[in-house]
Protein backbone atom coordinates (compact mmCIF):
# COMPACT_ATOMS: atom_id res chain seq x y z
CA UNK A 1 0.00 0.00 0.00
CA UNK A 2 1.25 3.40 -1.28
CA UNK A 3 2.28 6.06 1.75
CA UNK A 4 -0.17 8.44 0.62
CA UNK A 5 -3.28 5.84 0.63
CA UNK A 6 -2.21 4.25 4.25
CA UNK A 7 -2.01 7.92 5.64
CA UNK A 8 -5.64 9.03 4.08
CA UNK A 9 -6.99 5.56 5.51
CA UNK A 10 -5.15 6.23 8.59
CA UNK A 11 -6.73 9.78 8.95
CA UNK A 12 -10.23 8.79 8.16
CA UNK A 13 -9.93 6.33 11.05
CA UNK A 14 -9.03 8.31 13.19
CA UNK A 15 -11.49 11.21 12.30
CA UNK A 16 -14.48 9.04 12.51
CA UNK A 17 -13.45 7.52 16.28
CA UNK A 18 -12.47 11.23 17.49
CA UNK A 19 -15.94 12.49 16.12
CA UNK A 20 -17.67 9.31 17.62
CA UNK A 21 -16.31 10.40 20.38
CA UNK A 22 -15.78 13.59 21.11
CA UNK A 23 -18.22 15.75 18.28
CA UNK A 24 -21.27 13.50 18.52
CA UNK A 25 -20.55 11.70 15.29
CA UNK A 26 -20.03 15.17 13.57
CA UNK A 27 -17.21 15.60 11.38
CA UNK A 28 -14.12 17.14 12.88
CA UNK A 29 -11.84 19.32 11.51
CA UNK A 30 -8.43 19.54 11.42
CA UNK A 31 -8.01 22.77 14.05
CA UNK A 32 -10.31 20.75 16.50
CA UNK A 33 -8.25 17.85 16.22
CA UNK A 34 -5.26 20.40 17.12
CA UNK A 35 -7.40 21.52 19.70
CA UNK A 36 -7.98 17.91 21.29
CA UNK A 37 -3.95 17.32 21.34
CA UNK A 38 -3.20 20.23 22.92
CA UNK A 39 -5.82 19.43 25.59
CA UNK A 40 -4.29 16.12 26.46
CA UNK A 41 -0.79 16.80 25.94
CA UNK A 42 -1.67 19.77 28.99
CA UNK A 43 -3.88 17.15 31.17
CA UNK A 44 -6.22 19.33 32.05
CA UNK A 45 -8.73 17.50 30.05
CA UNK A 46 -11.96 18.62 32.38
CA UNK A 47 -11.26 22.43 32.06
CA UNK A 48 -13.43 25.14 30.51
CA UNK A 49 -10.65 27.59 28.77
CA UNK A 50 -10.70 31.15 27.20
CA UNK A 51 -9.94 31.66 24.26
CA UNK A 52 -6.27 32.91 24.32
CA UNK A 53 -6.11 29.59 26.29
CA UNK A 54 -7.14 27.56 23.54
CA UNK A 55 -5.09 29.27 21.22
CA UNK A 56 -2.00 28.19 23.08
CA UNK A 57 -3.56 24.96 23.28
CA UNK A 58 -3.46 24.71 19.51
CA UNK A 59 0.69 26.08 19.81
CA UNK A 60 1.40 23.42 22.17
CA UNK A 61 -0.36 20.59 20.03
CA UNK A 62 1.54 21.73 16.64
CA UNK A 63 4.93 22.12 18.66
CA UNK A 64 4.49 18.62 20.30
CA UNK A 65 3.51 16.91 16.66
CA UNK A 66 6.17 18.72 14.90
CA UNK A 67 8.80 17.70 17.53
CA UNK A 68 9.46 14.48 16.09
CA UNK A 69 10.66 16.41 12.66
CA UNK A 70 13.26 18.31 14.59
CA UNK A 71 10.97 22.12 13.93
CA UNK A 72 10.56 21.69 18.44
CA UNK A 73 11.94 21.17 21.10
CA UNK A 74 10.26 20.61 24.72
CA UNK A 75 11.78 23.13 27.20
CA UNK A 76 10.13 23.13 30.70
CA UNK A 77 6.42 22.69 32.37
CA UNK A 78 5.61 26.45 33.97
CA UNK A 79 4.63 26.89 37.42
CA UNK A 80 0.84 26.58 36.14
CA UNK A 81 1.48 23.26 34.51
CA UNK A 82 2.09 24.31 30.73
CA UNK A 83 4.71 23.15 28.73
CA UNK A 84 6.60 25.20 26.71
CA UNK A 85 8.90 24.46 23.74
CA UNK A 86 11.78 26.17 22.03
CA UNK A 87 12.13 26.40 17.78
CA UNK A 88 15.28 24.64 16.31
CA UNK A 89 14.60 24.88 13.06
CA UNK A 90 12.40 27.68 11.16
CA UNK A 91 9.41 25.07 9.53
CA UNK A 92 9.60 25.83 5.24
CA UNK A 93 7.38 27.70 3.40
CA UNK A 94 4.88 25.04 2.36
CA UNK A 95 1.98 25.48 0.69
CA UNK A 96 -1.98 24.88 2.43
CA UNK A 97 -1.94 21.29 0.93
CA UNK A 98 1.32 20.83 2.07
CA UNK A 99 0.49 22.09 5.37
CA UNK A 100 -2.25 20.07 5.48
CA UNK A 101 -0.29 16.91 4.50
CA UNK A 102 2.27 17.84 7.20
CA UNK A 103 -0.04 17.76 10.28
CA UNK A 104 -2.37 14.80 9.03
CA UNK A 105 0.56 12.91 9.43
CA UNK A 106 1.77 14.62 12.30
CA UNK A 107 -1.68 13.53 14.12
CA UNK A 108 -1.62 10.27 12.66
CA UNK A 109 1.70 9.58 14.35
CA UNK A 110 0.66 10.83 17.67
CA UNK A 111 -2.24 8.87 17.71
CA UNK A 112 -0.36 5.78 17.02
CA UNK A 113 2.25 6.43 19.54
CA UNK A 114 -0.79 6.57 21.92
CA UNK A 115 -1.88 3.48 20.60
CA UNK A 116 -5.23 5.24 20.04
CA UNK A 117 -5.75 4.02 16.53
CA UNK A 118 -3.89 0.83 14.77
Amino acid sequence: MSRDLQLKERWEQLVQKLSVQFADGDTMELDAIIYLVGVQELGQIHNTFKKDEKLNLMHIAICRLLEPYGYYEFEYFDEDGWPHYAIKEELPALKAGEQSVLMKEAIVTYFLEKEYII
